[in-house]
């Protein structure tokens, strides 16, 4: 799914009209492609594409909606030979997408859909295993938090392996925003490195989100400088994937890490 010898850069392309930074921008199939296109020549490695909104707040959208507006993007993007993740947690939505040409899955439900994980090892897909559970106690902080969070996500690793996944193809995201407190954000954000210690590639997922933007008291417009400053600690701690909206600004900063310290591993 990746080279691990250097970071790869996974560019934000929403077709939603809700999503909390850039909906509405991309719901055309051409305009998608072309955005597309821009992220691929400013470094993008991966084009992760998504048509329903995780925000807080936000409404589900249905495995047929998100496939009218996936499908004409995923075969527009394919032309353009990238490599292609699609954002959903619906495994009807994930098996038609991988059948257009989709690469990787990238589930924020933590395999809600019992059918997930035979869809993405039939496929041979590569997966993002991202935390996200509702009944995290918003009291954990420390060792408390670490464990409930680590504990949970290889448990679904578990399953992933038992339904045929290979362990190649899974990638680990601490699913920074979601059902989280601040301060939980905050520290797991920290926690990176812990994160790394079990063997699996792990992507950085807080491109100009409110941890951000609460730290810096400031609007989603305004948040690409805190959000550079996790991404270099994030990688400095491990993370080798990173999922952003601004990608030629993220794609030079890594570029420029990974010569200096990459020839260290």
């Amino acid at each position: 799914m990746l080279d691990e010898a250097k970071p790869v850069v996974m560019g934000i392309l929403n077709v939603t009209e809700d999503s909390f930074y850039d909906g509405g921008l991309y719901l055309l199939p051409q305009k998608a492609v072309q955005y597309a296109e821009k992220m691929i020549k400013d470094g993008a490695d991966i084009i992760d594409i998504g048509a329903e909104s995780t925000r807080p707040g936000y409404t589900p959208a249905s495995a047929q909606s998100q496939l009218e507006r996936l499908a004409p993007v995923i075969e527009g993007v394919k032309q353009l030979g990238a490599v292609i993740s699609v954002d959903t947690t619906l495994s009807r939505v994930a098996e038609k997408c991988l059948q257009l040409g989709a690469d990787v899955i990238n589930d924020v439900s933590m395999l809600a859909d019992e059918r997930m994980a035979d869809v993405v090892a039939q496929y041979g897909a590569g997966y993002v295993l991202t935390h996200n559970d509702a009944a995290l106690d918003k009291e954990y902080h420390g060792q408390k938090l670490w464990q409930a969070v680590s504990e949970a996500l290889m448990r679904r690793v578990e399953i992933l392996l038992e339904h045929g996944v290979k362990q190649s193809s899974i990638v680990l995201d601490l699913g920074i925003g979601f059902n989280k407190t601040y301060e939980q954000n905050l520290e797991l954000v920290g926690c990176t490195d812990m994160l790394t210690q079990y063997g699996f590639p792990v992507l950085t997922a807080v491109s100009r989100k409110s941890v951000v933007g609460i730290t810096l008291d400031v609007p989603t417009t305004e948040r690409l400088e805190g959000t550079l400053a996790l991404t270099a600690s994030t990688y400095m701690d491990g993370a080798r994937l990173f999922r952003v909206h601004d990608v030629k600004e993220n794609a030079k900063l890594l570029k420029m890490l990974h010569a200096v310290y990459g020839r260290n591993g």
